[in-house]
């Protein structure tokens, strides 16, 4: 049976991404051996905490490479700091380097505001995609984070929001996706978009 491989590094929030998976009825797998990322249909990438430390975490668990040719071979999301990872690299804490697989760099963000950024923000769907469909301008979703990405290449913004400072909210290029935010926290709007990644993996419910 095909399923969806959530990548286990330690240093993701695994059990909301499987719990959605499983409520919307999607089979999925906690992935923590390259055969299990190379095996699957679909792959998503989580993350929380500091980057360094996840892309040390990352590296130690052997599941890199198999990251890296799941990216470029099938659909691949990453959540939060699992879409940060995507960028070839972040001055969070210290200088270090990412998965490389979409140009840009991860910076703190340029606000005025509060941070972390906790709470429920309005996408503006800058270009859609297969992701976005069925969503609106305007939709929430939920962050917590203090940095954002800064792409090199404007077509691979899909989404934004407004935190005193425009902030990168998806980005998409091919089969690969990045959310800032979490969609397994981010009610019915989440839950679609999750839905949609699935579908394009084909993974029967």
């Amino acid at each position: 049976m095909s399923y969806i491989a959530i990548v286990d590094y330690g240093a993701g929030n695994l059990m909301s991404v499987h719990n959605s998976l499983d409520f919307l009825g999607y089979e999925n797998r906690i992935a923590d051996r390259p055969e299990t990322i190379r095996n699957a249909a679909g792959v998503i990438l989580p993350g929380v905490g500091a980057f360094p430390d996840a892309m040390g975490a990352l590296h130690r668990s052997g599941l890199t490479d198999a990251v890296l040719e799941a990216a470029r071979e099938k659909p691949f999301l990453g959540i939060c700091l699992g879409m940060q990872m995507l960028f070839e690299e972040s001055d969070e804490v210290r200088l270090c380097a990412g998965l490389g697989l979409l140009p840009g760099r991860i910076e703190r963000i340029p606000t005025g505001l509060k941070l972390p950024q906790i709470g429920w923000n309005a996408l503006e769907i800058v270009r859609p995609n297969a992701m976005t469909a069925g969503l609106r301008q305007g939709d929430y979703v939920y962050f917590v984070h203090s940095l954002m990405a800064k792409p090199k290449n404007p077509n691979d913004l899909a989404c934004a929001v407004d935190y005193g400072a425009r902030v990168p909210a998806m980005v998409a290029r091919g089969n690969l996706f990045g959310c800032q935010f979490h969609p397994e926290k981010s009610g019915k709007v989440g839950l679609k978009m999750l839905q949609n990644f699935a579908k394009l993996t084909e993974v029967g419910k």
